[in-house]
């Protein structure tokens, strides 16, 4: 899977154009899926998602693997889920993945998706390149 070149863009009036990507997540135990915009964070760890994400999968949030994670905003729970990530035609293994109650947006980190990949980032012509990574 690669993606070259693919536009920036904002997802309210307000906002700055960013690297989005749409991401089909779904929970490898009940087959429930959604489709949802992923925002390229490099600056995250982890893959990260609104906690909300884990119901609508078929995830008891609460019985998900408890940690407390470094955010920008302080320290929050995450809650920790098998969820598979699909990209394009690029599907991660089972991956354990943070979903957050604070967390607003969907946020595809490095571990268990951008270290599986060499990421360009343009940001004077706001554009993005994705190359999977071969081992």
């Amino acid at each position: 899977m690669d993606l070259k070149n693919v536009p920036f863009f904002s997802i309210s009036p307000n906002d700055l154009p960013r690297p989005w990507l749409k991401v089909i997540i779904t929970n490898p135990h009940t087959g429930k899926s959604i489709t949802v915009l992923g925002l390229i964070d490099t600056g995250a760890d982890e893959c990260a998602f609104p906690a909300g994400y884990a119901v609508v999968l078929g995830h008891d949030l609460s019985k998900g693997t408890t940690k407390t994670v470094g955010t920008g905003n302080g320290s929050t729970t995450a809650y920790s889920h098998t969820v598979k990530l699909e990209i394009n035609g690029f599907q991660t293994d089972n991956a354990l993945i943070d979903f957050m109650p604070n967390l607003n947006i969907p946020l595809l980190g490095v571990k268990s998706f951008l270290n599986k990949f060499l990421l360009e980032i343009d940001y004077p012509n706001q554009k993005f390149s994705l190359t999977r990574k071969i081992k």
